[in-house]
């Protein structure tokens, strides 16, 4: 079933203003009537897509927490989960953070509250968990498997940050690369 147009662009002006809006300030100190002032909307609009500001950013975070998931995954499912033959040129990871490069830019500034950092971490946590066979490591490895996929939710997002700081410079396909060989140490 297609989404009215109008829906799109109204959700669409939402993320937009409250984007701009976390640039400056925290979410808990955005109002709706300037979330409304910047989108260019009336509160009854915005009441009848959502209950308040949190709302908004919860599900602008689950359309990017989606889109991230099956950027991750890809690689997976074409290689049958087997890591060793993912190539560079099917990673995507980083295609989804270009698309969200203002979601990511905000997330990853140092002067913003940790707590978007952890909420990010927790989702790629819970999804990287599912990807992961346990009992081999557990047993064969005895590595503890919370401790793995701490570190390589941290490994995904050290990168992202770093190509923050150079300010999303590098090419996609050169992170790819980057990415392939430190995988493959």
């Amino acid at each position: 079933m297609k989404k009215d147009l109008r829906v799109i662009k109204t959700q669409e002006s939402l993320r937009h203003a409250l984007l701009t809006l976390l640039k400056s300030k925290p979410l808990e100190s955005i109002t709706i009537a300037e979330l409304c002032r910047l989108a260019n909307i009336n509160r009854g609009t915005f009441y009848l897509h959502y209950t308040d500001v949190h709302g908004v950013f919860k599900h602008y975070f689950e359309v990017i927490v989606e889109d991230f998931r099956r950027s991750y995954e890809e690689p997976y499912y074409k290689t049958n989960f087997t890591i060793e033959n993912i190539e560079a040129d099917m990673i995507k990871i980083f295609y989804h953070v270009e698309k969200y490069q203002d979601f990511y830019q905000i997330i990853f500034d140092q002067r913003i509250p940790m707590m978007y950092y952890y909420l990010l971490f927790d989702t790629l946590r819970s999804f990287i968990k599912e990807s992961i066979k346990e009992s081999v490591l557990e047993v064969e490895h005895g590595i503890k498997i919370d401790y793995l996929i701490s570190y390589q939710t941290n490994a995904i997002l050290g990168i992202l940050i770093e190509w923050h700081r150079q300010e999303f410079k590098t090419p996609i396909q050169e992170l790819n690369q980057q990415l392939i060989a430190i995988v493959s140490l």
